[in-house]
Formats: structure tokens, sequence, C-alpha cells
């Protein structure tokens, strides 16, 4: 099964959504497997969206990515990359389509509610980025036989 890094950026901290972006992935029968409350720091913020450093819009991201808490998490599940981006909707909430997170939380391309990885590669990059192996805490479920086919499940 893929893992994947989900940020609940602190916008929706503010606004009360966390809970209902967790819901939401849950709902569809991922598994949380890690999930911690982080400050962002100017340096990490700066390593994770380093592709953007030179965007003007960059101090703008810094300063909203630090003005509260974060909450990380990973899930996992079958293409859980995937599955993701598309439950999250475009980056800008005005060009979301209804029913993505973005789409019925968001007017905005930085004020987005949520990062999330956009490849396994950077899904893997990421998840290093901020937890450790002991942040992990996989388990079984006996919800596996009605979330997968069975030459679905890894």
């Amino acid at each position: 099964m893929e893992r994947t890094l989900v940020i609940i950026k602190p916008g929706a901290l503010q606004r009360g959504l966390a809970g209902e972006v967790i819901s939401r992935f849950e709902k569809k029968g991922l598994k949380m497997v890690a999930c911690k409350m982080y400050r962002m720091t100017k340096e990490k913020c700066a390593e994770h969206y380093a592709h953007l450093l030179q965007r003007p819009f960059y101090p703008w991201l810094e300063r909203a990515m630090m003005a509260a808490p974060v909450i990380l998490t990973c899930w996992e599940g079958k293409d859980a990359v995937e599955v993701v981006r598309a439950m999250t909707g475009a980056t800008n909430g005005r060009k979301a389509v209804p029913g993505t997170i973005r789409g019925d939380y968001s007017m905005s391309g930085q004020e987005n509610i949520i990062h999330t990885s956009d490849s396994l590669e950077n899904a893997a990059i990421e998840l290093k980025r901020f937890f450790n192996e002991e942040d992990y805490f996989p388990y079984d479920t006996p919800l596996v036989d009605f979330l997968y086919a069975p030459d679905e499940k890894e």
C-alpha cells in the first residue's frame, strides 16, 4: 500500500476544518498511520517549499504556514497519492471542483486548506522530512476486506 503526506494548514485549524478534512479521508477508506501537530519554522518551510522560494508570493506562503500549528498526517491505501490528490482538488480553491476539499472549503490559491504530496517519489521525501520511523503506527483493520477486492490488496 502507498503512503502519502497531507498537511492540514493553519487556516484550516483556525476555521475548525481539521476534523472534516480527516473525516473525508477516513470515509474514503484511507488509513491514517501517523499524525502530529507541528509548528513550522522558517527553515522547515524553506526546505519544504524550496521550489517556490523565488516566487513573489513565497513570503505570504511562509507567513501563512507559520501563523498557527499545522497537522501532519500520513495516509495509507491503494494508490493513496492519486486518491488524495483527486479528493483535494485544484490548488486554487476558486477553480477546484465542488465536492473536493478545496472546492468546498477554499476561495484561495494560497489559503487552500491542505498540502498533499504530488507523486509517490515526493511523498517519500516529504514524509521523511516530517516523520521518524517511530512516528508511524501501522495496524490491521478488519475493514480491508470491505475496502478492496482480493487482487487490490498489497
